[in-house]
């Protein structure tokens, strides 16, 4: 009896995982603009499951700041500022340097090569993603290269901090994009570049990438 109970607690959890992540895709991709209503309901029937699950995936994500709760109306896409994506920028700035520094180092002796290889993959896919212009496949790949790149220091509060900063300013940043015609040439592309210079366990380089990444993020709203 244990075991089923077990098993339906993580079908469950499974679900609401799911359903959180596919809304959290549909806010990144632009499709659940910054201030759109909706409820419970109208997600359940869209997906075809009970209330719930929806429920708890909703409350997840305003938990993660993406989403606000509207009392008695249900949620809604939470609106950030260009003061918030500012910021944003300093705070994933910080989190960033702290993953370089020696600690991280002393873990990156310890990194097995395959996750090497496998950060290394993201940011040429990151990389090859950012010089097409093809937004959509870049934040999938920019968010994976960065999860992996903080998992090297063993913190899972660090790495989760990083990705929830880095998805709330791409939050902020895609609808700006949208207005761009042609993106080639607009998006950083800097991965490959950063992950060699962390391996190598040169600091100044990679702060020198990271400041230049920076500089380019805030030019979307108006700093040069």
């Amino acid at each position: 009896m244990a075991v089923g109970g077990d098993s339906s607690v993580i079908r469950r959890s499974t679900l609401r995982q799911q359903i959180a992540d596919a809304l959290r895709d549909e806010v990144l991709a632009g499709r659940l603009p910054s201030g759109h209503p909706f409820t419970v309901k109208e997600i359940a029937e869209q997906y075809g499951v009970s209330a719930t699950p929806v429920r708890e995936a909703l409350l997840d994500l305003c938990a993660q700041g993406l989403l606000d709760v509207e009392q008695h109306r249900g949620f809604k896409v939470h609106a950030f500022t260009a003061d918030d994506f500012r910021a944003m920028v300093e705070a994933r700035t910080l989190i960033i340097e702290g993953i370089f520094r020696s600690r991280a180092e002393q873990a990156l002796s310890r990194t097995p090569t395959e996750v090497l290889i496998s950060i290394r993959r993201r940011a040429d896919e990151a990389e090859r993603a950012a010089r097409a212009g093809d937004l959509d496949v870049l934040i999938g790949y920019d968010l994976r290269f960065w999860r992996e790149l903080g998992s090297i220091v063993g913190n899972p509060y660090i790495s989760d901090f990083l990705d929830r900063v880095r998805v709330q300013t791409w939050m902020f940043a895609v609808p700006l994009l949208r207005r761009v015609d042609d993106l080639k040439g607009h998006l950083w592309h800097g991965h490959g570049e950063l992950v060699e210079a962390v391996i190598r366990h040169d600091l100044a380089e990679a702060q020198r990438l990271v400041a230049e990444y920076n500089a380019h993020s805030l030019t979307l709203v108006g700093e040069p």
